[in-house]
């Protein structure tokens, strides 16, 4: 005997999400995540990198590479982005110089081999977006987005908000 209630698949598209709607929701947000997470992690391994190697390979590669910024901007600690950087260096992936302007100060730069290891991530990243997201329905993928970016703003708001225990 059908179900007098509709299932959540099967509700209009106006109607105000249930309880079960929404907990249905931040399961799917929270495997997505750790998928998303897990398929990064594949990718830098693929390279014999980790994430967060990865992660400050990006940040040098856009020229602007400041690591006590990066390690605030990650919520890490300064030696943790040194420990990186040094790693970084014995792989050959990263170059460091000391700063013109201030002698105390280090910059940072890819290496020949560290560019060609970024152009590989590249590469791969790109092949991933082909065979997975460019499959998916268009107007979904658009819907998903402006979605996302909804709840983006009210997460961020009601973080906002919250109390702050220390």
């Amino acid at each position: 005997m059908p179900s007098a209630r509709a299932r959540p698949e099967q509700a209009s598209s106006t109607s105000a999400p249930s309880l079960a709607d929404a907990h249905a929701a931040i399961e799917c947000l929270g495997r997505l995540a750790a998928l998303y997470q897990e398929r990064r992690e594949q990718l830098a391994a693929s390279v014999k990198l980790s994430d967060q190697q990865w992660g400050v390979l990006e940040e040098i590669a856009t020229e602007h590479f400041m690591p006590s910024l990066f390690a605030r901007r990650r919520d890490s600690s300064p030696a943790a982005v040194s420990k990186i950087l040094r790693q970084l260096v014995d792989k050959g992936l990263v170059v460091a110089t000391i700063a013109k302007v201030d002698a105390r100060q280090r910059n940072y730069a890819l290496t020949t081999k560290g560019k060609r290891t970024m152009e590989l991530l590249r590469e791969s990243r790109e092949a991933a977006i082909r065979d997975v997201w460019l499959g998916l329905d268009g107007a979904g993928m658009r819907a998903f987005t402006a979605f996302g970016r909804q709840l983006i703003e009210r997460l961020e708001q009601y973080a906002a908000a919250a109390p702050h225990r220390e």
